[in-house]
């Protein structure tokens, strides 16, 4: 079962489609964002990006002619809309968490909840699984992903302890990896320690923080002027990243500024602070709780 949209009213706002508009969803999962924008586009056309072999049966179910589904990562954006002689486009739509279709599936990997392999890769042909990290990354590099990407208070020990670990049990799957780092998680906050660790791991297989820089930049490109750009992230590195391409043009460092002190920027922002979802929703749709979207127009 995939995941309900979040906050999918506001999505749809945001991105103030027009009928004949070309919208982008770079990330299509269940459908759910991708059909509410094709029962608003006539003469328009939407591409959806996913490179999850999964989401190839959710959109035969959207029988349209206005719809294209991109089996790619949304790295690529520019380069398969190339590819479809598309020049500019009036929307972009990025919702960034995993779906929990992919989370409940054990053989994926993702959860912590299940047995299975440690793989997290979300596009199967990938190289990288989790348990080529865990088995072949260095200490000092283990000691990076925890603590830039888990936040993980105690990642140097992390670190110490897997490579220590390694050398006669190389990791396999995910439950002896859980026994094995147990004793350095906070009593009772075992359950969110493990999901740090595991969002490191996610994040690092797939390479999320590289292709998010990648796909914002290229939105800037392809983004006809007034077009919008609305981003749904679902932790704070994210967040981050999309917030400082937004108010600063960069992801790091201090804004440019031209002579006359404005700032070099593709975008402005539309809400200064991020959307977040009603109690109503976040009731009855756990996932919302931690999103944050934000909503952009392109100079």
């Amino acid at each position: 079962m995939y995941h309900k949209p979040v906050m999918l009213q506001e999505c749809l706002e945001g991105m103030n489609i027009v009928p004949n508009g070309i919208y982008v969803d770079v990330t299509f999962g269940g459908g759910g964002h991708s059909k509410a924008i094709l029962k608003k586009i006539e003469d328009g056309m939407l591409y959806s990006f996913d490179q999850d072999p999964d989401a190839k049966a959710n959109a035969a179910a959207l029988e349209s002619s206005s719809f294209t589904l991109v089996e790619s990562n949304f790295r690529y954006l520019k380069r398969y809309l190339k590819l479809y002689g598309v020049k500019q486009v009036q929307g972009i739509l990025a919702d960034l968490g995993v779906s929990s279709h992919q989370i409940d599936a054990p053989e994926r990997g993702f959860s912590t909840r299940f047995d299975g392999v440690l793989d997290m890769r979300m596009a199967q042909s990938g190289e990288k699984n989790a348990a080529k990290i865990l088995n072949e990354y260095s200490e000092k590099e283990l000691h990076r992903i925890f603590g830039m990407y888990g936040e993980v208070r105690n990642a140097k020990t992390l670190a110490a302890l897997i490579v220590s670990s390694r050398v006669n049990h190389p990791f396999k799957m995910v439950l002896e990896f859980k026994d094995t780092i147990r004793k350095l998680a906070p009593r009772g906050k075992e359950n969110r320690y493990f999901a740090q660790v595991f969002q490191a791991l996610r994040i690092e297989v797939n390479e999320e923080m590289q292709a998010l820089e990648e796909m914002l930049e290229q939105c800037a490109e392809v983004l006809a002027p007034g077009g919008r750009l609305v981003v749904m992230s679902y932790h704070s590195l994210e967040d981050r990243l999309v917030k400082n391409f937004i108010n600063k043009g960069k992801f790091f460092g201090e804004a440019e500024k031209d002579f006359y002190g404005n700032v070099l920027k593709p975008f402005e922002a539309i809400s200064r602070k991020p959307i977040v979802a009603q109690k109503e929703e976040i009731e009855t749709n756990n996932r919302a709780r931690s999103a944050k979207l934000r909503i952009a127009s392109k100079v």
